[in-house]
């Protein structure tokens, strides 16, 4: 039998949580470790099945890993002779794997990677990460599932966006920290991993500046060398676990957070309803009164993130009146509608936005995630409803939190991994 999530809902959150380190700055930085020979010390990264999978790629490359699970420390040595091609049978697991195309090129002038797979929520082009890498010299064949780029010298160069990719700019950023001269990124994505990033490249040599405005320049160096570094608490995460709270009308402090990072769901939840108190490296968030229709518009950072509008559907299930959540970023995105339909929820699908009419009450019911963010979502909808949820495909949600159901139980819920 598959492992399910069983939720008996009606229990007001309350207590403390502590989010972890975010797995959306993780993957990149360490894919990124691959840009200097030596020893990478990470430190806060999230013992998940993503990460797991990140440093099966970098062992294939032939860096060394050391990850200890305890201490959310990871050590990664980069050797002098990495090898060029990243396997199938990772690749395929995680979409972010196709991160280290980057760092490869600029480290050793040629880099292959399968076509990339992960959550099924949209096409999530590559071609934005093949026309930067093109710029700045490099050639690209793809064929037989892989891509393969080559380059004998890496140069500076202008690239322009057509639409503010993450993982674009990741890559474009990464090759161009060892390029001759200086690259710049126009309409460049702007989220707080894309920072991190930066960040970290700088920690360890590198000149980037201008991260998390739209223009970033990275002004290339002859080598990089390692260093120990601690990555960004994860705003996804701790976001899930205030729409907990806001959905079950409980009380819950969120701490290892940067309310900054947060500024748009904050927004929103405070339009629902919710009373909430930012400090430093803490969120207070409580909900009272009745939950209210609010229309949601997903849109790159700073705008609401896309990773939350899944569960903030499932908070708006429960809302006096109807709402309107239109999804930008990703074109198949609405999956878990379905799922939250068996539960009781009233939500009409017309393009790209779900129109959520508010029910007074969700019924538990066997569901299944569709994806990461629609697991924790559907776990969200089964703490708010009557009678017993079991979630399925738990796979999912492993990807991206850290005993989640644990987690949810040390703040009240009746919940358990069976």
């Amino acid at each position: 039998m598959k492992d399910i999530i069983a939720v008996e809902g009606g229990v007001k959150l309350s207590g403390e949580v502590r989010a972890e380190g975010a797995k959306n700055a993780c993957l990149p930085i360490m894919a990124a470790s691959l840009l200097c020979e030596g020893r990478v010390v990470l430190q806060e990264v999230p013992p998940l099945e993503d990460v797991l999978t990140m440093c099966k790629v970098l062992n294939a490359l032939g860096a060394r890993t050391k990850y200890d699970k305890r201490q959310k420390k990871l050590q990664i040595e980069t050797p002098a002779v990495l090898k060029t091609k990243a396997p199938y049978n990772l690749v395929r697991k995680m979409r972010a794997s196709f991160l280290v195309l980057g760092p490869l090129l600029a480290r050793t002038g040629r880099a292959g990677v399968s076509l990339p797979g992960g959550c099924a929520i949209g096409i999530r082009p590559i071609d934005l990460h093949l026309k930067g890498l093109k710029a700045l010299g490099a050639e690209v064949i793809i064929g037989h599932g892989y891509i393969e780029t080559v380059a004998a010298k890496i140069c500076g160069e202008r690239v322009y966006l057509d639409f503010p990719s993450v993982g674009a700019t990741e890559n474009i950023m990464m090759a161009a920290a060892l390029a001759e001269g200086t690259t710049v990124i126009e309409n460049a994505a702007e989220e707080p991993e894309v920072v991190d990033l930066a960040r970290f490249i700088n920690a360890m040599g590198g000149r980037v500046s201008g991260a998390g405005t739209d223009t970033v320049s990275i002004h290339g160096v002859a080598s990089l060398k390692g260093v120990e570094y601690t990555v960004i608490p994860d705003r996804i995460e701790a976001g899930t676990f205030m729409i907990a709270a806001a959905i079950t009308g409980g009380s819950v402090t969120v701490k290892n957070i940067i309310p900054a990072h947060l500024t748009a769901l904050i927004a929103k939840l405070r339009e629902v309803g919710c009373e909430i108190e930012e400090d430093e490296g803490i969120i207070h968030i409580f909900r009272e009164g009745p939950i209210r229709a609010v229309d949601v518009k997903t849109l790159p950072y700073p705008g609401f993130p896309t990773d939350l509008q899944s569960p903030m559907m499932a908070l708006l299930s429960l809302a006096k009146g109807a709402s309107v959540i239109t999804e930008t970023v990703f074109e198949n995105r609405f999956m878990h509608a379905d799922e939250l339909r068996r539960m009781g929820a009233q939500i009409k699908i017309e393009g790209n936005s779900a129109i959520i009419t508010g029910r007074e009450k969700l019924y538990g019911a066997p569901v299944r995630a569709t994806d990461l963010r629609a697991g924790a979502a559907l776990v969200l909808a089964g703490l708010a409803a009557e009678g017993r949820t079991e979630v399925g495909a738990l796979y999912h949600i492993d990807r991206g939190y850290f005993r989640f159901a644990e987690k949810l139980a040390a703040l009240g819920a009746r919940i358990r991994r069976l």
